[in-house]
């Protein structure tokens, strides 16, 4: 019982990583209505910072840390300028496509640059102690991924609530055009989404990264993925959604390696895609999503 109770912390830990990433696919989405796709290669683009830094004799985790955030936020708002902004108002299918193009000049940045080869991170190591809570063995680590998030969560609520950017934000969710009727720049809006996106995914790496203890140029595409599953599962476009899927993705990803035999465990990611098409079945609007009628289109 003490292993299944460990396990299903891990799985909270691991789903507080998904949640990250999907809060900041679905804050893109709300405002902009596009999937951004290259979400996932900030994940190396913080991974390759902290690399140089450590590289140049930079040695202290939590500068590393520091450093690796600033430059996702820097990466993500100079992305929305260059590549974005001029497909702002083209179709849908547009705009995903500028996504896997962005994502792929990124990954052969990282190829080209620096190496195909997986590079060791190891100043994060020391994330993953182990301690004691309550009878129960978990990381440091795990323990900040939940922590972390939850406090991340809580800052955003507050600044889409408490903030006049964060409450043009939730209004440019549902209508865009009213936003610039009142007065407020829309690129001064889309670029707080994407600033807001890239500091949540650069959490995520952070997290990602300490896990590993090494990155490679392809890291980022399995979790930008996992992010956009758990963002469907939860209801595209719904904030309190993509964290409800995130964790729920991630408790069900580790309990499935817990029950699974060893035999069937090249079945995971399957039976994970599985059990999220059977919920979706039941409910296609996503657990937490609205039910957008024929003819609807004000959802």
């Amino acid at each position: 019982m003490d292993y299944l109770i460990e396990q299903a912390l891990n799985g909270f830990s691991i789903g507080a990583q998904y949640a990250l990433l999907a809060l900041g696919l679905a804050i893109v989405f709300s405002v902009m209505g596009l999937v951004n796709f290259a979400h996932g290669e900030f994940i190396g683009v913080a991974g390759y910072a902290m690399f140089a830094m450590a590289a140049m004799g930079m040695t202290d985790p939590w500068l590393l840390v520091v450093f690796g955030v600033v430059t996702v936020v820097l990466v993500a708002l100079v992305l929305e300028r260059v590549a974005f902004r001029s497909v702002r108002d083209a179709p849908p299918t547009t705009g995903l496509l500028t996504a896997f193009g962005v994502g792929i000049v990124l990954q052969n940045l990282f190829l080209l640059m620096v190496s195909p080869r997986p590079k060791a991170v190891p100043a994060l190591s020391v994330l993953n102690a182990p301690v004691d809570l309550a009878g129960f063995t978990v990381t440091i680590l795990q323990m900040l991924e939940v922590g972390v998030t939850a406090v991340a969560i809580g800052a955003l609520v507050w600044f889409l609530r408490a903030t006049r950017i964060g409450l043009a934000m939730r209004a440019a969710a549902l209508d865009f055009t009213t936003v610039r009727l009142m007065g407020m720049r829309a690129n001064r809006v889309i670029a707080a989404a994407f600033a807001i996106s890239g500091l949540l995914a650069s959490i995520a790496a952070i997290f990602f990264i300490a896990r590993r203890g090494a990155i490679d140029p392809f890291m980022g595409l399995l979790p930008v993925l996992k992010a956009f599953v758990a963002c469907v599962l939860g209801g595209f476009g719904s904030l309190p959604g993509a964290v409800v899927g995130g964790l729920l993705l991630g408790f069900v990803e580790v309990m499935l390696i817990v029950i699974l035999p060893d035999k069937l465990a090249g079945l995971r990611d399957a039976s994970v895609f599985l059990i999220v098409g059977a919920i979706l079945v039941f409910r296609p609007q996503g657990i937490l999503g609205r039910r957008v009628e024929l003819g609807d289109k004000t959802a």
